[in-house]
């Protein structure tokens, strides 16, 4: 067997027993409280994330663009979120969860109220980007709370529960979007999210903390140069694997949470709204279970980690080849099939994604890994959310725009299959 450095630390730190540092928190009630209000923001997030797919229609006439120029919005927003990955991680570690979340919230609090006023595309671009600004910090922080706040062996679980917070804050983008549309119109809409958020705030500052009380503060890192916090990170397997993991299986269906999934159930597959609406709402919540449980798992036996990883990414990714490969364009049951297979990999990444970056790494340099594996995933959705909407701009249909995501999850599955062979 290979002594790879990244493995020894990594089942040390698994078993939850760190002989060279502090004692572990021990969770509790007040853990889950902190943690809840913390995977609150996240809902806020992914709620302005994957907002504009339910409006995207509505967007295309208030902004007379056409796919392409639509597509430039989320891909700023999350072309913001990507580049902000690193830096969020190394502020997770530094400036602490509390501070973050605030700055996040007002940023997107700020981009909600400007997306809502925005009349052209211009101001419409500026309000998606504050709205990147204050996502890009969201995350990071709150598996950041997870780990300041309870044990390792129950960091699987807290990031797989985190996963299923953004998976509802994904489908309530789409519903109760829909109807806050069709009843207040584009201005009330947006600036109900915008009070929602601003509400968040406020409960962040009153009982949000960083750490439990008497709990040592984290070791400081401030003399570390970014670039080697990167190099740290990347040397150890572990971040790798959850990179690769991660742009497998989160990418497909965040691409369509974001922007094409509605119109391609509407445009490309013939359903009405309201049955669009209703089976992306199905489908992104009859999965949620599975993160959990997947979490639960992992926390008690690490080792189904790569069995499970190595049999989802590459059936994924064969799901999306035969739906952009069938002739005269997919049937119903096919896409309803692939669709569901995509919202299970999403909601269950972070149970594998993130629990493999921790692996090789002390506790208190998380926040790095788990910006670049955030990275990776949100790379690829930004490639194929943007290339499907040149593809569609061109002429073409869904089954050539949706080509790109087939490859890049094809790719990455085969980078993975690489990379655990001997893990």
């Amino acid at each position: 067997m290979s002594a790879d450095p990244s493995r020894a630390p990594a089942r040390a730190q698994t078993s939850g027993d760190r002989a060279d540092g502090p004692p572990e928190p021990s969770g509790g009630a007040r853990a889950w409280l902190v943690w809840a209000i913390g995977v609150g923001v996240y809902f806020l997030a992914m709620f302005h994330r994957n907002g504009l797919g339910v409006a995207a229609l509505q967007a295309q006439e208030r902004f007379d663009a056409g796919p392409a120029l639509l597509s430039l919005l989320p891909m700023l927003q999350l072309l913001v979120y990507v580049v902000l990955q690193v830096p969020a991680g190394i502020m997770a570690d530094r400036v602490g969860p509390r501070r973050s979340l605030l700055a996040g919230l007002a940023a997107m609090a700020a981009g909600a109220v400007l997306f809502a006023a925005a009349t052209g595309v211009a101001a419409a671009v500026a309000g998606r980007v504050l709205i990147g600004l204050g996502d890009a910090v969201t995350f990071l922080n709150v598996i950041r709370l997870g780990a300041l706040w309870f044990p390792r062996r129950h960091y699987a679980l807290v990031s797989a529960l985190t996963g299923v917070a953004g998976g509802l804050g994904q489908v309530a983008s789409v519903a109760p979007l829909s109807f806050l549309l069709g009843h207040l119109g584009w201005t009330g809409a947006f600036l109900a999210t915008a009070g929602a958020t601003g509400a968040m705030l406020l409960l962040v500052a009153l009982l949000v903390r960083d750490r439990p009380a008497g709990a040592p503060a984290p070791e400081r890192h401030a003399g570390v140069p970014v670039l080697a916090a990167v190099g740290e990170a990347l040397r150890a397997r572990g971040p790798r694997v959850g990179m690769a993991h991660h742009a497998a299986v989160m990418a497909p269906y965040t691409m369509l949470g974001v922007l094409w999934g509605y119109p391609f159930l509407v445009e490309g597959v013939g359903l009405r709204p309201s049955a669009a609406s209703t089976l992306l709402t199905v489908l992104g919540v009859g999965v949620l279970w599975l993160s959990p449980v997947l979490g639960a798992v992992v926390g008690r036996r690490p080792g189904v980690r790569r069995p499970f990883a190595l049999c989802l990414a590459p059936v994924l990714g064969l799901g999306w080849l035969a739906l952009v490969a069938w002739p005269s364009g997919p049937p119903v049951p096919l896409v309803v099939a692939v669709v569901a297979l995509s919202a299970a990999g999403a909601v269950m990444a972070p149970a594998l994604s993130f629990d493999f970056a921790r692996d090789g790494l002390s506790p208190e340099r998380t926040g790095v890994a788990s910006g670049l594996v955030n990275m990776s995933g949100f790379t690829t959705t930004v490639l194929a959310t943007v290339l499907a909407g040149v593809i569609l701009q061109a002429g073409y249909g869904f089954q050539a725009a949706f080509v790109p995501v087939t490859a890049t999850t094809l790719g990455a599955s085969a980078v993975l299959a690489v990379l655990l062979r001997r893990y």
